[in-house]
């Protein structure tokens, strides 16, 4: 499967995937069957729909899987002594930031924090940032150039931009790994560290893995459970969110796993 083919499928199955998506694809049905005088159908689909509807926004079923993945790399400290950093992208908002002409940054914005946080007290790390266009229009239409909100964000900071390389290729977890290789060359023995999100974290390490980095330290940020409470509330938008995310991130790993990615 080449590369761009991969990245479609990716995509697709990613919507998919989403929550909403299936809420939406059950409103449908429940509306088609009423009107084509279907009424098992509209009953079916529109308890199946009002039932997954309730339980989302109730139970946090998204964060017991997000914290399963995020339990498996909790955070850990820095070396002392780094040859360099490879934070992932993911964290941008480059709508945002080509309309306003100031960087905006997502719920991922630790990934850049934490980046920034070591390269300051390592001045002799270099700092690599991996992220392209991740939209499903990259390669299909004619997108507007990609901000550099990251090299932006680290300038602003006081980072001299000299230390920082932006592999701006990549469109997924797997050329990440691949481009970003390739960007840092590596010398044995040196010390790197990989950011990203927890979540993330154990997708990223076998990618940059399958390309031959597995000296690679994983560097996790960007953890998004907390203490778990017993008890029901209605929360549809956090629920919803983090379930998309656990889902998408489960489906992954194993799609990658399947492919030696």
């Amino acid at each position: 499967m080449t590369p761009s083919v991969f990245f479609l499928l990716s995509q697709l199955v990613s919507l998919a995937l989403k929550g909403e998506t299936w809420l939406a694809a059950g409103l449908v049905a429940t509306v088609a069957g009423g009107l084509s005088g279907r009424r098992r159908l509209a009953t079916g689909a529109g308890v199946v729909t009002l039932v997954a509807f309730l339980t989302i926004g109730l139970f946090p079923v998204g964060e017991l899987i997000l914290r399963g993945q995020e339990g498996a790399f909790p955070p850990v400290s820095a070396p002392d002594s780094l040859d360099g950093i490879v934070v992932l992208g993911g964290v941008e908002d480059p709508r945002a930031t080509a309309f306003w002409g100031q960087p905006q940054i997502n719920d991922a914005a630790e990934r850049l924090t934490a980046a920034a946080a070591l390269a300051l007290a390592h001045p002799q790390a270099r700092l690599v940032f991996s992220g392209g266009s991740g939209r499903l229009s990259t390669g299909l239409f004619t997108d507007p150039p990609l901000p550099g909100v990251a090299l932006d964000f680290f300038t602003a900071l006081g980072i001299d931009p000299a230390r920082v390389t932006w592999e701006s290729r990549s469109r997924n977890t797997a050329e990440n790994a691949r481009f970003a290789y390739e960007e840092s060359a590596p010398q044995p023995g040196e010390t790197w560290l990989l950011v990203t999100s927890a979540f993330h974290m154990g997708r990223a390490l076998a990618s940059f893995s399958a390309v031959g980095w597995d000296t690679i330290r994983p560097y996790p940020v960007d953890f998004r459970t907390g203490e778990f409470r017993t008890g029901i509330s209605w929360n549809l938008p956090r629920n919803l969110g983090r379930l998309n995310v656990a889902l998408n991130e489960a489906v992954g790993r194993l799609a990658y796993r399947l492919l030696g990615r």
